[in-house]
């Protein structure tokens, strides 16, 4: 079976469905594939995002895909220093939502439907050819083989994108760069505030954080990422630990296992070529600091829906008509992920006693928001040593 479009999604996370919602929505034909018989599942993530993010991209918070509002983070050290950051002492700019990824990503994925994407499930990209006036996708389609000819393919396939690569793009992630991740969803949780997100750092977690992302009144995401540049055990062997010594897991249980890679160096350079974009993990759109990366994921592919219909509509599909989507990006999410690479480098050289030192003089410090640019400058106010390494950052 052959199939022709103008623009053919590859992966319907949230970045591809955005992208193909946004695309049908600007006046393309367009196609979103998924290799999975369910989208969204199994999860890949803690689920955490800002709800003004959600907003800003015409995305109404629906009671159907939110767990948990969250209305603040606890920051906890080697030592257990708690710095609790929450709507009881601050202003937040915004509140937060825990995903049921699950439904969420389903609910992109009609929505791009309603906008008139074609979607395809349980189809399994296995090559790409470049042809004159575009790109022909090769796929199993539930044991068919089809072909998918496309003037541009946005590939939205996650870290290690195997269509970037197949079209001729450097697009993925250096092993150094690459967070090993493991996490449970648990019942049984004693929280101390189930309604704010947890942090640990230090030794617990080498090269990343441990979490501990509230679903409900005892249920969580309990999850961890680790550099393996920096630790010879398993992300889940550092994650057993931790739950096993925290008093607030020790009598969870498990009820489901996720593990992922989460690309934490920054976005790649090379996001477009000729006839062909690259969105959400695949590109890097993960913040290096925080690990985060739903609702940057969402607006790579907002951007990049809307300049494959302006391609289409313009009839060129250059890397040169495409490099609109470079400088969106670059220009709206990239501009600060320099600033979190480097400040993530710097957390990363301290030592326990070292981050026990900051989170001491972080709970003498008055906060009025939260967001990783206010904890660079925290982190500059506090420590000496941060003001050499991050003072010219901001």
């Amino acid at each position: 079976m052959e199939y022709k479009t103008d623009v053919l999604v590859v992966g319907a996370g949230p970045s591809g469905s955005l992208a193909a919602r946004e695309a049908a929505l600007h006046g393309a034909e367009v196609i979103l594939i998924d290799l999975k018989s369910e989208i969204g599942s199994p999860k890949r993530c803690a689920e955490g995002v800002s709800k003004q993010g959600l907003i800003d991209l015409g995305i109404q918070p629906d009671p159907r895909w939110i767990a948990r509002k969250s209305n603040g983070v606890r920051l906890v050290s080697p030592d257990q220093t708690s710095v609790w950051l929450s709507e009881d002492t601050i202003d937040l700019p915004e509140s937060g939502y825990v995903l049921e990824r699950k439904v969420f990503d389903k609910h992109m994925a009609m929505d791009a439907a309603r906008a008139g994407a074609k979607i395809m499930i349980k189809t399994r990209a296995t090559s790409l050819e470049r042809v004159d006036d575009g790109i022909i996708v090769t796929a199993d389609k539930m044991g068919e083989e089809i072909k998918i000819h496309a003037h541009i393919v946005i590939a939205a396939d996650g870290p290690g994108s195997r269509i970037g690569r197949w079209a001729g793009l450097d697009c993925n992630t250096k092993f150094d760069n690459m967070e090993s991740c493991v996490q449970y969803e648990m019942a049984g949780l004693e929280m101390e505030n189930n309604n704010v997100i947890q942090l640990y750092f230090g030794s617990v977690a080498p090269g990343g954080y441990t979490w501990i992302f509230p679903k409900g009144e005892d249920i969580a995401n309990v999850g961890i990422g680790v550099l393996k540049t920096h630790t010879d055990k398993t992300a889940i062997e550092h994650l057993d630990e931790f739950i096993k010594n925290c008093p607030e897991t020790q009598h969870a249980q498990a009820v489901e296992i996720n593990v992922g890679g989460d690309p934490v160096g920054g976005l790649i350079k090379e996001r477009v070529g000729d006839n062909i974009l690259v969105v959400g993990d695949a590109a890097g759109f993960v913040n290096p600091l925080t690990g985060g990366g739903i609702n940057s994921a969402l607006e790579s592919g907002a951007y990049a829906g809307i300049v494959a219909a302006q391609a289409i509509t313009d009839k060129d599909y250059s890397k040169k008509n495409l490099k609109e989507y470079v400088k969106l990006t670059d220009e709206n999410i990239g501009e600060n992920y320099d600033k979190y690479k480097k400040a993530k480098e710097y957390l990363l050289s301290l030592d326990d006693d070292e981050l026990n030192k900051i989170a001491h003089e972080f709970v003498k410090v008055d906060v009025d928001e939260i967001s990783p640019r206010t904890l660079i400058k925290l982190l500059i106010k506090v420590s000496p040593k941060a003001l050499l390494k991050l003072g010219k950052l901001f």
